[in-house]
């Protein structure tokens, strides 16, 4: 079952995540981090007759191994316990189609409808004004209408794990990040690293690297450059590389393989999702992301109800993002760990969200 893939969240299970059923697609406006109540009242008609959820894929789509298929596996979920009937669509590989699946879906009436990736921005916004009545949310994207739900994550705090266990793992204080395009999104990945690296060993060198430019996508799915970027990441003296680059990862895995050096994987517990065993030998950990759960949250709050408008974030302190332990490779270092994550939630470390 592809759920049980993202269940090894380390440092608790996601019980207080959970807890924000009716939260998800908020009240009446206004932010909230997931496992807080909604303010306003959620009008009852949202959810009524048949549950049809429709999802549009980011670039790279199903069988990505990450951040795709988190998002469906919430969606799987969402058929297995509520009932829904779903479809997913993907976009073509340079994503400029990705309006037309939203209206697709909307035209055969799917409702609600979840974009996935900050890519979708503009085209959920102007679907959510020709369609009013369809309940829309975008993964990675702050509401920007009011049926438009946000489902937000801190990704700089698991980030920062991530860069503690580089920086404690690591035997030459050197460590590398593969970032897939150069957005402001995987920046916050960037920038939870280094300061987490930092943390540790504050002379530690860290090799930095965007395979495409912000507003170019095909850096989420193009292996071949992430290879080559972690390759030499490796050559000059790397032993642990942190990837935030989508399909792309994948070429990370097989330069560290190569090399017989270790890498971190993301979005996903990709010790599992990644089949080939000599890859998945030199994942040490992944920095998951639970899209799955938000987007389950998501479709659950909408049969209950509830209406867009608002913005949810998954964080540290609901487990909404955190380390897997699959292989073992990080339970040496839990307690280090455990204090890293304890600070952050209690408010006595600040991870920067920029570089």
């Amino acid at each position: 079952m592809l759920g049980k893939r993202f269940s090894k969240l380390m440092l608790g299970s996601v019980a207080g995540v959970m807890l924000m059923a009716a939260a998800a697609c908020g009240g009446g406006g206004g932010d909230t981090t997931a496992g807080q109540e909604p303010t306003g009242a959620a009008s009852s008609e949202a959810g009524g007759g048949s549950l049809k959820v429709g999802l549009a894929f980011d670039v790279g789509g199903r069988g990505d191994k990450s951040f795709n298929d988190a998002a469906y596996a919430g969606l799987e979920k969402a058929k297995a316990e509520l009932g829904a009937e779903i479809k997913e669509l993907s976009p073509s590989a340079d994503g400029s189609n990705r309006g037309d699946l939203l209206r697709q879906l909307a035209d055969a009436g799917y409702n609600p409808i979840i974009g996935v990736g900050f890519a979708y921005a503009e085209d959920v916004k102007k679907a959510a004004e020709e369609y009013p009545d369809i309940q829309f949310a975008i993964v990675d994207s702050a509401s920007n209408a009011p049926n438009v739900t946000g489902l937000l994550f801190a990704e700089e705090q698991g980030s920062y794990l991530a860069g503690v266990a580089a920086a404690t793992k690591s035997e030459t204080g050197h460590v590398g990040f593969v970032g897939g395009v150069e957005s402001d999104l995987i920046k916050k990945f960037e920038a939870g690293f280094v300061a987490g690296v930092k943390s540790v060993k504050s002379d530690a060198k860290i090799d930095i690297r965007y395979l495409t430019p912000d507003g170019d996508f095909s850096g989420f799915k193009a292996p071949d450059k992430g290879k080559v970027a972690a390759e030499k990441m490796y050559q000059d003296g790397a032993d642990i590389v942190y990837h935030a680059a989508g399909d792309s990862g994948l070429g990370v895995f097989q330069a560290a393989a190569a090399a017989g050096k270790k890498a971190i994987g993301v979005d996903s517990d990709q010790r599992e999702t990644v089949k080939e065993p000599e890859l998945q030998s030199v994942i040490m950990t992944s920095m998951l992301k639970r899209v799955d759960v938000s987007v389950f949250e998501f479709i659950k709050a909408f049969q209950g109800g509830a209406k867009g408008g608002t913005n949810v974030t998954y964080d540290l302190k609901v487990d909404g993002v955190g380390l897997s332990t699959t292989g073992g490779e990080i339970d040496d270092i839990k307690d280090k760990l455990d204090a890293a994550k304890k600070d952050i939630v209690d408010g006595k470390i600040t991870v920067p969200a920029k570089p």
